[in-house]
């Protein structure tokens, strides 16, 4: 406008110009008031779907904005609940363990209680058992445990002493018990042989079916290969019968012995023990042999003097 205006000649020109350009621009005012009139719904719909539009976005951003705060928030919590849960779980470890400890250090009060019982019923291989378990706790896990070293004390002497009782035993049962059986069964002969009113002597003893300790290994297992093996597991397979009388069977109870001195590893102990007392209790053996040949000789002896039979 301004350059058209500027290049006209003179003001007629210029006013020429100008009048046709506010008509043109008239006319541009009245089509656009038509055409807003003709469209005034799409324009008023379409305004408002716009501005409809705009606000969803913006709340849309907001909301995205408040999402992603939201989740940082959580984020965060999560954190701390995992360090928290974290925390709980090793409580939890450690208030099982603590429990686990107090159930042991009460069983192993009652230990010595329990250890009495089981030695006036000479079931060794139950107390063996108990004792060694007590004194390895005592001496790992509850090695700190200040309350338990009176008991500590206690049980370590006790472990250390309880191998002479079993190889007491187990003398008794190599030496005595079975020189018993022996003595046992000789005075029933007799008593027997005095019953029958005659002149015949007392019939020897026939030894060779007495269980003796010799005869817990049969001579066919020396020759064997598989002998040692065969040993080895049916000391393995001895167990403790808590209900029946320990001594019943001596073989048994000798092998309950010798696996209690296994688990003490008191093995050598017992070894060196047996080879130093064996010629005093085998002088013992005949010692008692000869005094109840002696005593059934001298019965014997009365009863034929009482029939009137000096012979």
């Amino acid at each position: 406008v301004f350059r058209t205006l500027s290049t006209s000649d003179d003001v007629e020109d210029r006013e020429t110009e100008k009048g046709r350009l506010e008509e043109a621009y008239e006319k541009c005012d009245r089509d656009l008031d038509e055409l807003i009139v003709q469209h005034y719904t799409e324009l008023t719909t379409a305004i408002r779907t716009y501005q409809s539009i705009t606000e969803r976005i913006t709340n849309s951003r907001n909301k995205i904005k408040q999402v992603k705060e939201n989740l940082l928030s959580c984020k965060m919590l999560l954190h701390c609940k995992r360090d928290e849960l974290r925390k709980l779980w090793i409580e939890g470890i450690e208030h099982k363990h603590v429990l686990n400890l107090l159930d042991e250090i009460e069983n192993i009060k009652q230990v010595p209680q329990k250890l009495e019982q089981c030695m006036a019923s000479k079931h060794y291989l139950n107390a063996t058992d108990m004792l060694v378990s007590a004194v390895d706790s005592l001496e790992g896990p509850l090695l700190q445990v200040e309350g338990l070293s009176d008991l500590r004390l206690e049980l370590h002497s006790k472990k250390m002493n309880m191998h002479l009782v079993l190889i007491d035993e187990l003398h008794r049962h190599l030496y005595i018990k079975s020189t018993n059986r022996v003595g046992q069964r000789n005075k029933e002969k007799g008593r027997i042989s005095s019953l029958v009113k005659d002149a015949s002597p007392v019939p020897l003893m026939d030894v060779t079916n007495l269980s003796t300790p010799r005869k817990f290994l049969e001579t066919s297992q020396f020759s064997t290969p598989g002998s040692a093996s065969m040993r080895e597991t049916s000391l393995l397979e001895i167990k403790e019968d808590t209900e029946l009388d320990p001594e019943e069977n001596s073989a048994v109870f000798m092998g309950i012995l010798i696996k209690g001195l296994a688990k003490l590893k008191k093995i050598p102990e017992t070894v060196k023990a047996i080879q130093d007392r064996l010629e005093q209790e085998l002088k013992q053996i005949v010692k008692r042999s000869t005094t109840q040949v002696a005593d059934n000789g001298y019965q014997r002896g009365e009863n034929l003097s009482q029939e009137n039979q000096p012979r």
